[in-house]
């Protein structure tokens, strides 16, 4: 069973709706109980990053998910993605859940947000296993991770290249949607619910 961590935000049925199109049972919970019950966590997101992480501590999630991904894998989702890191300087200063050394920037040059389809190279770990170099996903971001590239497993050029995939432990996560990016999101979910 995949657990799909609800705080009140983000695409979470579309999320659902592909891990059954690959024949994963998934469930939509923000409960301890049920996600307690699953063997992997994604961790969905739309929106800004102070509002996110306010709902993920209001809920208690901030430190349930710190916790779990000692021993859980976990997939952070474009904003579920940023939460990872250290801190967002999105309207203001906040810190995130702190699992991947890093921070969240916003871009400086083309049209903001990057919006459409784009390449992804220099993909590592199993998440991006049987998924040609240079395939391309569906982005909807103005924000992007800053981090070294001993945490980067996938990276991607929109006037600079930041890395547009990262991990640190059982913690991974994608810049762009998954769910919304054809056959190859779907293979790459499939590949993270069989880590």
């Amino acid at each position: 069973m995949i657990g799909i961590v609800d705080y009140g935000a983000g695409n979470l049925r579309s999320v659902q709706k592909a891990l059954e199109a690959i024949g994963e049972r998934a469930v939509i919970s923000g409960e301890r109980q049920v996600l307690d019950g699953c063997d992997k966590l994604i961790l969905p997101g739309v929106g800004s990053f102070g509002a996110g992480m306010a709902e993920l501590s209001a809920r208690g999630l901030d430190s349930y998910i710190r916790e779990r991904v000692k021993d859980t894998k976990l997939l952070g989702i474009c904003l579920g993605m940023q939460f990872l890191l250290e801190k967002s300087f999105e309207e203001g200063e906040h810190l995130g859940l702190g699992l991947i050394r890093g921070q969240v920037i916003r871009f400086t040059e083309g049209k903001i947000p990057q919006i459409g389809w784009n390449e992804v190279r220099e993909m590592k770990t199993p998440l991006f296993f049987g998924i040609p170099e240079g395939t391309c996903f569906y982005f909807v971001h103005s924000y992007r991770a800053d981090c070294s590239d001993e945490f980067s497993c996938g990276k991607t050029e929109y006037h600079i290249a930041y890395p547009s995939a990262v991990y640190c432990g059982n913690a991974y996560g994608v810049q762009f949607h998954p769910e919304k990016s054809g056959a190859a999101g779907l293979r790459l979910l499939k590949n993270f619910c069989g880590m």
